[in-house]
């Protein structure tokens, strides 16, 4: 009977598939562990209850990787309960699921910089970095104990796969062996392809990373039912650029103004200097929390805040995207990235109208500088095809005494070297500074270990660093002719470490500065403006500043001379969800359905407010936000971002 139906080897088969979900489980409860405070999960019941509508998505990867395996294991080849056949897919067995697995501890240490679990847009910025091994050996090192515990729980997984094992027996019926082979494995296809789509029913799509929000009361709680394998596979082919007709282009060009023009005519054309800062959150600035009143606050950027006293700041302003990839093309272009990288997608390669553009065709020298190994973050690439003139990286800067070992030119030599580069160049310029000594694994010149001691994140004393080394920049700008007529523009490319309850909520985990500046009082950069901006404002508001009067394409707005007509709005995505925030509510949108509309104050989106009978501000607000993402994709994919 045994040898006829195989049935101790699908008992086997069963139990080794079971410590795939174990060892998810456990994967999951770390990553909610070191995480707790991002996750929005007060108690145990909804850390459970989280875990249980995690199986689905635990299913679906399992499957995926385990595929190969279950054929092998389950094919009538009268061989399969041999020694050496069942060492060979045990090799397999564990090859594949060891390396998924690893995607989740990954995660644990990553989440707390990207706050989305990671998925192929991930992968591809890690293909446009040239230190992969530097990167490697600091994360291994500077994270040891999670590397520890993965390799604890791979030896538990091969301890407990190895004390259930198959035993060998040989075919004596081969008949019935055959027949009843060939019915389980038809059975067993049926059942994975069940698995992989997350039901059997033709009537719906199969499982994907939106549906980890159906059960949640709090959006971020559907990263605990998630699991980074799953994620990653959804998405190697996902298209999030897909044509969508929810509305029309006399509402889109009404309400979402995709094309501006304004009528400023300065004096002269400014010299434009657009400095995004690296990981250095609206949270670490204390001029963008005056009146916060949140409980022993600490400021860790004294330059920045003597600036913003004689700047004009946005103190509720917000990124567009959460890699620094996302921030160039969402400030220099107006290009938000939802859940994919725009950068990241083929349909980057494409004329694209910028504020690089704008410049060049008013005669700018236009520059980037990065500190960073060229084409570090994929911006050498993005940078071409905005039109930049000039590329500054490690390479131009020639001296690696200034190497930090693992980005590259120490902030405060590289600002320098931006300044004495910017001097020799003619006027007006536009240049584009991004830096890098504020970024994992937060790490000081050796003169500033003793001056600068930070506060309880490791980030804080790298942001006194870079708020330093924008002082010493400043002092330096100031003793050139160029100084007087420059606007420059600070903001930050993403968050990242939190310790302030305020941000770690959903919201704010976007929260960044931004900052107008100039030594000319002609241009009005002065004042406290409490309005909502973002990123993708930062090119209007510059074309605006340098007097260009053509009609061009941009979802923002100008910050500089706001228009009654152009609403303002900030949208950006956790990843899986668009995320709309446009007069008193905050929308959630998975592509869609609206799932969620909270007060604009409910920065930890926990009270949702949609309801059958949505107010008339909310039916506009669900109306834009569909009209938005209906002209981002078709100016996308038409190629109309010219």
């Amino acid at each position: 009977m045994e040898d006829k139906f195989r049935l101790s080897e699908y008992k086997v088969l069963i139990y080794r598939l079971f410590l795939g979900y174990l060892f998810y489980f456990i994967a999951r409860v770390l990553f909610f562990a070191y995480n707790t405070h991002l996750l929005a999960v007060d108690n145990l019941s909804t850390l459970l209850k989280l875990c249980y509508y995690g199986m689905a998505f635990d299913t679906t990867a399992l499957l995926y990787v385990n595929s190969l395996f279950i054929l092998l294991s389950i094919l009538p080849l009268t061989v399969n309960t041999r020694p050496g056949y069942q060492k060979g897919i045990t090799i397999l067995y564990f090859a594949t699921n060891f390396l998924a697995y690893a995607t989740n501890f990954v995660d644990i240490i990553y989440y707390r910089f990207s706050q989305v679990r990671s998925t192929k847009a991930a992968l591809d910025v890690l293909a446009d970095e040239t230190n992969k091994k530097a990167l490697f050996e600091h994360f291994t090192g500077a994270y040891w104990y999670i590397l520890v515990i993965y390799i604890l729980c791979c030896i538990c997984w091969v301890w407990m796969y190895s004390h259930v094992k198959v035993k060998p027996r040989p075919v004596k019926h081969l008949q019935p062996y055959f027949i009843t082979s060939v019915i389980l494995l038809l059975v067993a296809v049926a059942l994975v392809i069940g698995g992989i789509r997350g039901d059997f029913a033709h009537s719906t799509r199969p499982i994907n990373m939106v549906d980890a929000y159906k059960h949640v009361t709090v959006p971020n709680q559907g990263d605990v039912v998630l699991n980074t394998p799953f994620a990653i596979i959804r998405t190697i082919s996902s298209n999030n650029f897909k044509l969508q007709h929810w509305t029309t282009t006399d509402y889109i060009n009404a309400n979402i103004k995709p094309i501006k023009q304004y009528n400023s005519k300065p004096t002269a054309k400014p010299n434009v200097v657009i400095i995004i800062l690296e990981s250095m959150a609206k949270e670490y600035w204390g001029s963008m929390n005056r009146g916060a009143n949140i409980p022993g606050f600490v400021s860790y950027t004294p330059f920045l805040d003597s600036l913003s006293d004689n700047s004009l700041i946005f103190t509720n302003a917000y990124a567009n995207g959460r890699q620094s990839i996302h921030a160039m093309s969402s400030v220099l272009a107006g290009i938000p990235s939802f859940q994919t990288a725009f950068t990241s997608s083929p349909f980057a390669k494409q004329k694209i109208e910028s504020i690089v553009s704008v410049c060049n065709s008013m005669g700018y020298q236009t520059s980037f500088f990065h500190g960073a190994a060229d084409g570090s973050m994929g911006f050498q690439g993005f940078g071409s095809i905005l039109g930049f003139k000039n590329y500054y990286g490690r390479t131009e800067y020639n001296n690696d005494r200034d190497f930090d070992g693992i980005w590259g030119i120490w902030d405060e030599h590289f600002f320098q070297f931006m300044g004495k580069t910017l001097s020799t160049q003619k006027q007006p310029f536009m240049a584009t500074l991004f830096s890098l000594s504020s970024h994992d694994p937060y790490q000081l010149p050796e003169k500033y270990k003793a001056r600068f001691k930070g506060g309880p994140l490791a980030i804080d004393k790298c942001v006194q660093y870079t708020d330093n080394a924008l002082r010493i920049f400043f002092n330096y700008a100031k003793t050139q002719p160029w100084y007087s007529n420059t606007i420059f523009v600070i903001t930050a490319d993403h968050t990242s470490q939190t310790y302030y309850p305020e941000y770690s909520e959903g919201v704010n985990r976007f929260a960044v500065p931004i900052l107008f500046y100039s030594a000319n009082n002609a241009y009005g950069l002065k004042g406290v403006r409490t309005d909502l901006a973002s990123q993708m404002d930062i090119y209007p508001s510059v074309a605006d500043l340098i007097g260009y009067n053509n009609p061009f394409r941009s979802w923002g707005r100008s910050l500089i001379n706001p228009a009654p007509a152009e609403l303002p709005r900030v949208i950006n995505s956790t990843g899986n969800i668009y995320q709309l925030m446009q007069g008193n509510y905050t929308y959630l949108f998975d592509g869609k359905n609206i799932t969620g509309i909270y007060a604009v104050a409910d920065k930890g989106l926990k009270k949702n407010l949609m309801t059958n009978n949505p107010n008339p501000e909310m039916n506009t607000g669900i109306a834009d936000c569909k009209a938005f993402i209906q002209d981002y994709a078709d100016r996308i994919v038409n190629k109309k971002l010219n």
